[in-house]
């Protein structure tokens, strides 16, 4: 069965594209991204030799875990855009989320930050993923989660139900935290973890948000989006409505994204295993210090 074609991943491509002819594109959310999962991984006693940076942007995080993990002997950037990749360190290697061009047991460690979300078969990259580990590899990622840009959301959708009587779709679906650890468990990692990271950040104005995202590259790519451009009378009421239902202090305007961690292991022998039912060698009432009774109907 064919994944659905949710993102136009070749306007995705150009829009990144663009992004690396900004002397200084904005980058604090891949930033924070990428210095929680370093962290993350100093709190790992392993060593991880061999490394991939999938969706390395300008190669962030790459440098981060470096910083963080001086064990590895190999960080390999691999970028789908020619001219961000041109700004990252070597070695790299151009390709795309969706077709990883590495052999089986390639690597160690597999990271990414903030790139997996426009990947239109989230499944089939996770397995290409845990096929490119080790066994007992480990996987690193941050997604955007649902609650990212939730007051640009709310904003448009009033505007547009108000003034043209029907929704378009603007920004992404985002994954729900309680979907990732199901998704990471169909792709065959072992251990599967999944947290929330809810980034609070305020703008001048609802525009100003708008422009910074154009920026990071981070327009509207969905398949279905609509082509023509917004109605001015739509943007200007979507702005005043934004600016009267999410104020901050000082006279601008919050927005929150969601950064959804995400770590999966390889399955190995080494690996804790859970317990066979019944295999237990102390009750639970005991534990707990409280009396046992048994259920009526109960045979045990």
């Amino acid at each position: 069965m064919t994944a659905p074609r949710l993102f136009d991943r070749a306007l995705l491509r150009a829009r990144r594209d663009r992004v690396a002819a900004n002397a200084a594109p904005p980058d604090f959310l891949l930033r924070r991204a990428a210095e929680d999962m370093a962290e993350r991984l100093q709190g790992v006693e392993r060593s991880f030799a061999r490394i991939l940076n999938i969706g390395a942007h300008h190669g962030i995080l790459a440098a981060a875990l470096k910083a963080a993990h001086s064990a590895a002997d190999l960080v390999i950037n691999m970028e789908a855009s020619a001219p961000l990749l041109a700004l990252c360190g070597s070695p790299k290697v151009r390709a795309d989320e969706e077709a990883l061009p590495f052999r089986d047991g390639a690597f160690d460690l597999v990271a990414s930050a903030l790139s997996l979300q426009f990947v239109n078969d989230l499944p089939g990259a996770l397995i290409q993923i845990r096929r490119a580990l080790k066994p007992d590899g480990l996987f690193l990622g941050a997604v955007l989660g649902g609650a990212t840009l939730q007051e640009l959301r709310l904003s448009f959708a009033q505007a547009e139900v108000e003034l043209e009587g029907g929704i378009s779709p603007r920004v992404a679906p985002m994954a729900d935290i309680r979907d990732f650890g199901g998704l990471l468990q169909r792709a065959g990692f072992a251990l599967p973890v999944a947290d929330a990271d809810l980034v609070a950040v305020t703008y001048s104005s609802p525009l100003a948000l708008m422009l910074e995202l154009r920026a990071m590259g981070a327009g509207n790519v969905l398949t279905e989006r609509r082509k023509r451009p917004m109605r001015r009378a739509t943007l200007t009421r979507a702005m005043e409505i934004y600016a009267e239902r999410f104020p901050a202090s000082g006279g601008r305007v919050a927005a929150t994204f969601e950064i959804i961690h995400l770590a999966g292991w390889v399955p190995h022998e080494s690996q804790q295993k859970p317990l066979k039912p019944g295999s237990a060698q102390a009750r639970l009432a005991e534990a707990l210090g409280v009396d046992e009774h048994k259920l009526k109907g109960s045979k045990h």
